[in-house]
């Protein structure tokens, strides 16, 4: 069993992010849920990305450390979009504890966050192409910090513009076919870190 700790994006604890922890339930995982921005589930970006900047990096850091300080490692990190920002910050801030990591739809290089990657932890991103909200060559740069500290990283593209593709409960967003392709390898990657 992987104990993951999940942080959601902007939108808080939608649908998504309650049926994820569930998927992963269902494959022998132990899963938290982290929202250190307290964002009530909502659809408007317009309104959640202000007041989830509005927090600033100190205090999301503060109560991103003290939400996980009961969780015991090793932990893997998964987070949806903003909450990369919150997983890897988890990460950095224990990186004796961290034992891989999972990013939808973020990724951010670790120059922004004023650390080095933990050494041999691996990572899997997934993004579509076409995502509004994307940084174009941000996953790649994460990669390369990831490499550098000796471990795989994965970098996968979708095609489509779902920023939130695999929350079925968006359908605006939602990509059926690439969510159920994403979650085959996350789950693959959880199996690996068994071995």
């Amino acid at each position: 069993m992987t104990t993951i700790v999940l942080f959601p994006s902007v939108l808080g604890v939608r649908q998504g992010v309650t049926d994820a922890a569930e998927l992963l339930r269902e494959h022998g995982h132990e899963v938290v849920v982290l929202n250190p921005s307290d964002a009530p589930v909502s659809d408007d970006y317009d309104t959640a990305i202000p007041r989830f900047q509005s927090i600033g990096d100190d205090v999301l850091l503060e109560r991103t450390t003290r939400g996980a300080a009961d969780v015991q490692g090793p932990f893997v990190v998964l987070g949806f979009s903003a909450g990369v920002v919150l997983a890897e910050m988890l990460a950095l801030s224990r990186p004796g504890d961290v034992q891989a990591a999972v990013f939808f739809a973020g990724a951010i290089p670790v120059e922004y966050l004023g650390g080095t990657w933990p050494a041999g932890v691996p990572v899997q991103v997934h993004e579509t192409l076409e995502d509004p909200f994307r940084d174009e060559g941000f996953a790649e740069r994460l990669a390369a910090d990831v490499e550098a500290a000796g471990a795989r990283a994965e970098v996968f593209h979708y095609p489509g513009s779902g920023h939130l593709f695999t929350d079925a409960s968006k359908a605006d967003e939602y990509q059926p076919a690439e969510a159920a392709l994403a979650w085959e390898r996350v789950l693959a990657f959880l199996d690996a870190l068994k071995g």
